[in-house]
């Protein structure tokens, strides 16, 4: 074969073989991004239920310190019986929230005992876990 066949056509090869590998960058770019999100999306899940698993922590070690010795609350592992079984009422947390920051029916106020926070917890924590 004449030599100036053999260079156009080795030039055609090369040019593929480089324009085959931009494509194949491109496609890991993609794939790389859509990976990056993924893991990106994965670490906000993540988070949010580390942040919930913290919060029912606390909830339950102020149920198990206030509440335990008269409310049944079986994820707690607490079987009062002067209160409510919580597990049977199972209240949502306004509910427990209005009767721990007011009390009544036998049930001491704990506004004075608890922070707003602190009652905001073990109200989520009751409402999350009653019934379980």
């Amino acid at each position: 074969m004449p030599i100036r066949f053999v260079v156009p056509a080795l030039l055609i090869v090369v040019a593929l073989a480089v324009a085959s590998c931009g494509s194949s960058s491109t496609s890991s770019d993609t794939a790389q991004t859509t990976s990056t999100a993924a893991v990106e999306e994965g670490s906000a899940s993540t988070d949010e239920e580390t942040t919930r698993t913290v919060a029912s922590a606390a909830g339950k070690k102020l149920f198990v310190t206030n509440c335990a010795s008269c409310h049944t609350l079986a994820a707690a592992g607490a079987s009062g019986n002067v209160g409510p079984n919580l597990d049977q009422v199972m209240p949502d947390a306004e509910a427990v929230k209005y009767q721990v920051t007011n009390g009544g029916g036998g049930m001491p106020a704990f506004v004075d005992v608890l922070t707003d926070a602190q009652i905001d917890e073990v109200s989520s924590y009751v409402a999350e876990s009653a019934g379980e």
